[in-house]
């Protein structure tokens, strides 16, 4: 079952307070950005938080899944959808955790025959 559109529109609206949050389409589900940072996949209809130690701390327990088959385990944040407040506590700790991304190459430009 694919993610439908305006689950992921209401996840981004849930972290508003959160700052940059943006999220793109990835092979069919999304992906979830806080300051460029990929923070959480969204799947199914199933938030996927990535693991660190500061998520696992304020998690206490987390509910640790794949968000794809193959994938390693996140932590699964649907419950915290509803919860504002928490929801976004827990992605800017995960982003601030999480390495910066890596610049990007320019693409070599094409040259016709």
């Amino acid at each position: 079952m694919a993610t439908e559109h305006s689950f992921v529109e209401y996840v981004c609206d849930q972290l508003q307070s959160a700052g940059d949050v943006s999220f793109r389409k990835m092979f069919g589900e999304y992906a979830l950005y806080q300051a460029g940072k990929v923070v959480a996949l969204i799947c199914d209809n199933q938030l996927f938080i990535k693991p660190t130690t500061a998520g696992r701390a304020l998690l206490e327990a987390p509910q640790e899944a794949p968000p794809y088959p193959g994938a390693k385990p996140h932590f699964l944040a649907t419950d915290l959808i509803d919860d504002a407040d928490a929801l976004t506590e827990l992605v800017l700790a995960t982003s601030r955790e999480l390495p910066e991304p890596k610049p990007r190459k320019p693409r070599k430009k094409r040259t016709t025959r």
